[in-house]
């Protein structure tokens, strides 16, 4: 299914893991879904709702964390109410357990997490899926388990649909532990095979793999995704990973090759995130200018004048 080029979901990363806060208020985010709105972005994914001693609200299941000073769930299922716009809520990741190959703690935890979690947001007509945070890119620390225990207690909680983004285990990210592309289309035939439809959607990233090879990845994965039935979004990482920090926005060039790339084949654009990377009110100055490029952007057809009636909104609101 060819797609225009245009992102229509993003990751919100509030665990604050990799990326630096940005210490956005409600007021903050009322902008920024605004603007989602106004864009035709109209899915968000939680990318972790808890990473280890760290949650997005004060989980009693978690045991001891750091400091929570507000429901940062509630506030997105709120204003993901106000505006139209679907969200997926994300697991828990211990950082451990798995990593130690005793998955079947992970799970346990994550069935507990889960319970809590809908018991506080299940209520919101935004809450539209769930997402595994469980990040992998190859037939390793048990993954399948995984992915079948918790994605099936997520379906059995709600029958809602599932979605991982692992990645290719290319040299970008892995260096001698890469994985040729054939090898990766066999570990994830392994995966896809094994995990008895307890994820319907897998938008695998894209910044691990050169440039050059992804069109050959993205193709592949679409193939294994029709032989078994899952859903095939793409994670189009709009930071830069070629950088000797972490992690810069994209140059545009780059961005635009893999945008196009993707929409040859995926039925969904999603980024790794938004907020930070392309919004026109991140803290990276050069996000703002990303913005501009994506909006002025001829083949996503957006037309002239709602690029300019969108960039002059954007004027407006800036503090």
């Amino acid at each position: 299914m060819k797609i225009l080029p245009r992102i229509s979901g993003t990751f919100l990363d509030e665990i604050t893991h990799d990326i630096p806060s940005q210490n956005w208020t409600e007021r903050h985010w009322r902008r920024e879904f605004e603007l989602y709105k106004r864009i035709g972005i109209d899915t968000l994914i939680i990318i972790r709702a808890g990473y280890r001693n760290k949650c997005i609200y004060p989980s009693k299941v978690l045991g001891e964390l750091l400091p929570i000073y507000e429901d940062i769930g509630e506030m997105f299922f709120s204003l993901a109410d106000e505006f139209g716009l679907k969200l997926y809520f994300g697991t828990y990741d211990s950082g451990f357990y798995w990593w130690r190959r005793t998955w079947w703690k992970e799970v346990e935890i994550n069935k507990a997490f889960i319970d809590e979690a809908f018991e506080r947001y299940g209520h919101h007509k935004s809450f539209a899926g769930w997402y595994l945070t469980h990040e992998t890119g190859k037939n390793d620390a048990h993954i399948i388990e995984l992915f079948n225990h918790i994605g099936g207690y997520c379906k059995s909680k709600a029958d809602l649909p599932v979605l991982i983004s692992p990645y290719p285990q290319g040299s970008k990210q892995s260096g001698e532990n890469a994985l040729a592309l054939e090898e990766s289309f066999d570990h994830w035939e392994r995966i896809y095979a094994e995990t008895h439809q307890s994820f319907d959607i897998c938008a695998f990233q894209d910044g691990q793999v050169h440039y050059e090879e992804l069109p050959k990845f993205i193709n592949g994965i679409a193939d294994l995704g029709k032989k078994y039935g899952v859903t095939i979004w793409s994670n189009l990482e709009t930071f830069d990973r070629d950088m000797p920090i972490k992690f810069p926005p994209a140059d545009w060039r780059y961005l635009r090759m893999k945008l196009e790339t993707a929409a040859q084949v995926a039925e969904k654009i999603i980024t790794s995130e938004f907020p930070h990377f392309v919004s026109p009110f991140s803290c990276y100055l050069s996000a703002h200018n990303l913005f501009e490029r994506y909006m002025t952007y001829e083949h996503a057809q957006w037309g002239e004048e709602f690029a300019k009636e969108t960039l002059e909104w954007v004027k407006s609101q800036r503090d």
